[in-house]
């Protein structure tokens, strides 16, 4: 994470909304929504749609942005960015003209090989209202009339905020209980997974054809102390190898989460490093100390929009059982 870009790009503005709701061109592959805008020439873009991805409003792989001879450019006085490709009329990003220095930021290509093109980060995510409808497999972007089900269940999301009320950085916190405790994570639509052999046969984790998954993630302390207490948890020790062969992590099966009433499971959580999630680390870009993400294997129970400006989600679910007593935030 680059904390120059952030301060730098959320002074940006970017239109919030359109004139009417609008339905994103999009691929849903195994609890993922893949933006997929296409450029002028006919080159479809596949961009990973991830609340929880950052450093800066569009990253494009350095890689991709080889091949389509974008023009080098630089932002905020850095090196990094290119301008970006045009896109076909309907067929684009919306809002695309309000990116910071109208640029595209690159990313070097590494984790995620082969998995999408780029990220629709959360700072671009930010500023609308968004509906992610995971079982109609549909994004949709909302107008400013949009009003919530009356069947959803508001959920309140935390953010750092900046003394005059505006985003510090657009990261959402939520709340979940396990077995009564209160956790907070990152509410993470871009969570990835790359279950190994071991992983795909004792877990059942849909995969996509490039071999990812969506997930929510835990710290080892938190793993560690979930196995401690309920060794007849699932545990399995190489689970997941998205960081490369030989750095494969554990995942742990949790019977059920309950999600502001919602009661959802099992869920398996892959396992980070403490300090990933530290202070020192996303932490240090949220409204509070979080413990790991919470990501489309949970969220593809739901109908979930986002609505930024009132630090709110509003979730439906036609399958989940709800439990009497809302856990607390």
């Amino acid at each position: 994470m680059k904390a120059t870009w952030f301060a730098a790009a959320i002074g940006m503005a970017i239109s919030t909304t359109g004139a009417a709701s609008t339905v994103i061109p999009t691929s849903y592959e195994a609890g993922h929504f893949f933006t997929t805008p296409t450029t002028l020439g006919g080159k479809t873009l596949r961009f990973n749609t991830d609340t929880g991805g950052g450093g800066g409003f569009l990253l494009l792989r350095a890689s991709v942005a080889a091949t389509m001879h974008l023009t080098p450019a630089r932002c905020f006085d850095t090196d990094g960015f290119v301008i970006p490709p045009t896109f076909a009329p309907g067929k684009g990003i919306p809002h695309l003209d309000g990116l910071p220095c109208n640029n595209v930021a690159l990313v070097p290509d590494g984790i995620g090989d082969g998995m999408d093109d780029g990220v629709v980060s959360a700072w671009y995510l930010s500023r609308g209202i968004w509906t992610f409808d995971y079982p109609a497999h549909r994004l949709t972007l909302e107008d400013a009339s949009w009003k919530h089900d009356a069947k959803a269940r508001a959920v309140p999301l935390g953010f750092p905020t900046k003394p005059n009320g505006d985003l510090e950085a657009p990261y959402p916190r939520i709340a979940i209980s396990v077995e009564g405790e209160s956790f907070d994570l990152l509410l993470d639509t871009g969570a990835t997974a790359h279950p190994t052999a071991t992983g795909k046969k004792l877990m059942g984790t849909p995969v996509a054809q490039n071999g990812y998954a969506a997930t929510s993630y835990i710290t080892s302390s938190v793993m560690n102390r979930w196995h401690a207490a309920h060794p007849d948890w699932p545990l399995v020790d190489d689970a997941d190898d998205l960081f490369g062969q030989g750095r494969a992590t554990r995942a742990i099966r949790v019977p059920s989460i309950t999600l502001q009433g919602w009661s959802v499971g099992p869920v398996w959580f892959t396992e980070r490093a403490d300090k990933a999630f530290s202070m020192q680390g996303l932490s240090a870009y949220m409204d509070k100390q979080v413990h790991g993400a919470l990501g489309g294997n949970v969220l593809s129970s739901f109908r979930m929009t986002i609505d930024y400006a009132h630090r709110t989600a509003w979730l439906l679910c036609a399958d989940c059982q709800l439990q009497p007593q809302v856990s607390r935030p």
